[in-house]
C-alpha cells in the first residue's frame, strides 16, 4: 500500500493573510484540495493521511467531500513544529500501515505535483527503501568568509536542490522519528524527514523533480501558481 502523508499544519505567516495559506482559495478551490486532487488521481497513491491546523479538520473534511478527495483516509493535529507534525503522521500509521507500506510525505502548500515525479518517487521508494524528489543546482553557491566576503565556493555539480514528495518504507520512517525524537537528533531548525535521516545516517536516493513544483510561501509564489493554473486553463480551452 502506498501512503500519502500531506503536511498542512502550518499558519503561513508570511503570507500575510487572514487564513492559513493551505485554504487560501485561487480560482474557486483551496490551495491544500489542488494539492490532493494530485494524489486523489494517482492510481499509485491508496490513500491519503492529512497533518491538519488545529481548528480546520472540519473545514477540510466539507472541502474533501465537495471535491471528491476519497482517499483522504485520515485527518490528525499537527505539532507546535514541522517536525514535530511530521512525526505525528507517522506515529499515527502505526497499526494501520504494513512495514513494507511507501509513505509518501508532501507538502500541503506545493500544489503541482506532477504526476510523473510521483511516479518516480514511489518506483525508486520501492527499489531503495527511500527516494527524494530533487533537481540539479543551477546557481553558485559561495562560502561566507567575513560577513562581506569569499574565497572559497562549492561546485554546483556536487549539489541537488531536493524537496517533496519524499518516500519512504514505513517501518524504516518510523523507527526514524522514534530514533530523533528519543536521541534529539534532526529535529530541530529546519530538518525535515530527508535532513533527519541523514543525520541519522541513512542513505538517501535521488528521484525525479520538477521546476513547476513549487512551495507557496510568499505573495509572489501565490501569483506564480495562479499564471500556472491559468495557463493550464487556457491550453484546455484551446
Amino acid at each position: 500500500m502506498n501512503i500519502a502523508v500531506i503536511i498542512a499544519g502550518g499558519s503561513g505567516h508570511r503570507m500575510g493573510q487572514d487564513i492559513p495559506k493551505q485554504f487560501i482559495n485561487v480560482y474557486d478551490k483551496p490551495i491544500l484540495i489542488y494539492t490532493l486532487e494530485g494524489f486523489q488521481r494517482h492510481p499509485l497513491i491508496d490513500a491519503i493521511e492529512v497533518v491538519c491546523i488545529d481548528g480546520w479538520h472540519d473545514v477540510l473534511m466539507a472541502y474533501a467531500k465537495q471535491f471528491g478527495i476519497s482517499k483522504l483516509t485520515w485527518i490528525i493535529p499537527g505539532g507546535s513544529t514541522g517536525q514535530e507534525s511530521l512525526r505525528n503522521g507517522i506515529f499515527n500509521l502505526e497499526g494501520k500501515a504494513s512495514d513494507e507500506d511507501i509513505i509518501i510525505i508532501h507538502d500541503g502548500t506545493r500544489p503541482l505535483v506532477d504526476d510523473a515525479v510521483l511516479t518516480d518517487v514511489i518506483v525508486k521508494a520501492q527499489k531503495y527503501g527511500n527516494a527524494v524528489s530533487s533537481l540539479p543546482y543551477n546557481e553558485q553557491i559561495f562560502i561566507i568568509d567575513d560577513e562581506i566576503s569569499t574565497v572559497e565556493y562549492i561546485p554546483r555539480e556536487t549539489l541537488r536542490r531536493v524537496s517533496t514528495p519524499q518516500a519512504y518504507r514505513f517501518d524504516k520512517i518510523d523507527w526514524g522519528y522514534h530514533e530523533a525524537f528519543e536521541k534529539e537528533i534532526g529535529i530541530y531548525g529546519s530538518h525535515y524527514a530527508n535532513t533527519m535521516m541523514v543525520a541519522l545516517g541513512e542513505r538517501l536516493y535521488f528521484a525525479a523533480g520538477s521546476n513547476k513544483n513549487i512551495k507557496l510561501t510568499t505573495k509572489e509564489d501565490l501569483e506564480l501558481f495562479k499564471a500556472y493554473i491559468k495557463e493550464d486553463k487556457d491550453n484546455w480551452l484551446k
